[in-house]
């Protein structure tokens, strides 16, 4: 196995597990998962694998096939203290939230894109999380391992993210999507059958580079507390939209666009879940359409290069199109007929050709399993 071989290279032994986890593309349920709503991802066939060793020293040694030129070096104690930079406060923030107390080597590979909103963070936690449970037979359940590598990335790496992502790279099911309750974590598998339609959902990374940690997303997160706080509830779970209009002079103008996004893509989601059970498409391709215009106007996440895909996409035929992920860049998502890919991904080359932005990227998946053991 290559990563093996790598290992070996980097640190002159051979690793003692080895763990993939993938990143994910959301179908519908954007920014809602803080607000205890409900999400509806699936996992995508990009992984992150790691190869991890015990050492004795209290040392960790990082190496990453991206950046193989560049050993990362801590240890326990600067564990402790919340140490580390860059990519690397990922992995140490896991280690930190499983609470180990022993040296490591460790060896990443990451071949989900980054910066496309396709959660390459999170495929980075869970892989190590998944392959650290096996070393030390911590006897995690994926739920609770869910909820720490969510607790690392708010706590340790300082971005407030819920806990879709991680939830879908651990738990995801091939051919299903996992509707997710962000308030119980209870979780149901539900059939994806695109391909039985001849359908494809085209996934175009915009290359528009996205940063979570910037304090966009922090903004947004805290306007829907804040909200809800005015409204005398839990979270945007516990309000219609009935409730949040007969409210809205509570609220700041801002405060009431975000909670208007909440209240009504919660609603979206169930719905979507009835659409696909039923292989109404055409129904689940406006659902799209709606969630978009809501993150783009309402949460106001999107940017140009992202309306852009949008708007041409369904323009050439798409049934439905929206921007995924955190925003602010990254990936849109397209449900196209199979026969339209060709001219729908030109199309979009085209017009980001003559507006002047970096080619986007193209590419598709099925609904893949999960985080798993391979070694």
């Amino acid at each position: 196995m290559e990563i093996v071989q790598a290992f070996e290279t980097s640190f002159g032994a051979k690793p003692e597990v080895v763990a993939q986890a993938p990143g994910r593309v959301n179908l519908i349920g954007e920014h809602i998962d803080y607000s205890q709503g409900f999400v509806l991802p699936f996992a995508i066939d990009a992984v992150t694998r790691s190869a991890i060793r015990k050492r004795d020293d209290g040392q960790i040694r990082i190496v990453s096939a991206q950046h193989p030129e560049a050993m990362i070096r801590s240890s326990i104690s600067e564990l402790r203290e919340k140490g580390g930079t860059g990519w690397s406060r990922y992995i140490l923030g896991v280690l930190w939230a499983l609470e180990i107390e022993n040296g490591l080597d460790i060896y990443v590979d990451g071949r989900v894109p980054l910066g496309a909103g396709l959660s390459s963070s999170a495929a980075l936690e869970c892989s190590v999380a998944t392959a650290i449970n096996h070393l030390f037979e911590l006897g995690k359940s994926l739920t609770q391992l869910a909820q720490l590598t969510q607790r690392a990335e708010n706590q340790y790496v300082g971005v407030p993210c819920g806990i879709m992502d991680q939830s879908v790279s651990l738990m995801a099911k091939g051919g299903y999507a996992l509707l997710l309750d962000c308030r119980d974590l209870s979780t149901q598998h539900i059939p994806v059958d695109f391909a039985g339609a001849g359908l494809r959902l085209l996934i175009v990374d915009t290359r528009a580079d996205h940063a979570l940690i910037d304090g966009g997303y922090a903004e947004r997160r805290a306007s829907c507390e804040s909200a809800a706080a005015k409204l005398g509830v839990v979270s945007m779970r516990d309000l219609d939209m009935q409730h949040l209009e007969s409210q809205k002079d509570k609220l700041t103008a801002v405060e009431f666009q975000r909670a208007r996004h909440a209240v009504s893509e919660i609603a979206r989601v169930l719905n979507a879940v009835e659409r696909l059970r039923t292989k109404q498409f055409v129904e689940f391709g406006e659902l799209l359409n709606q969630s978009h215009i809501s993150l783009r106007d309402d949460y106001k996440v999107s940017c140009p290069e992202l309306d852009l895909v949008v708007d041409t996409a369904n323009a050439n035929g798409a049934l439905g199109a929206r921007m995924v992920g955190g925003g602010f860049g990254g990936s849109a998502i397209a449900l196209i007929k199979d026969e339209d890919a060709g001219k729908i991904s030109l199309a979009i080359e085209k017009a980001f050709a003559e507006a002047g932005y970096q080619a986007p990227r193209f590419f598709d998946s099925l609904p893949s399993d999960g985080a798993k053991l391979i070694s």
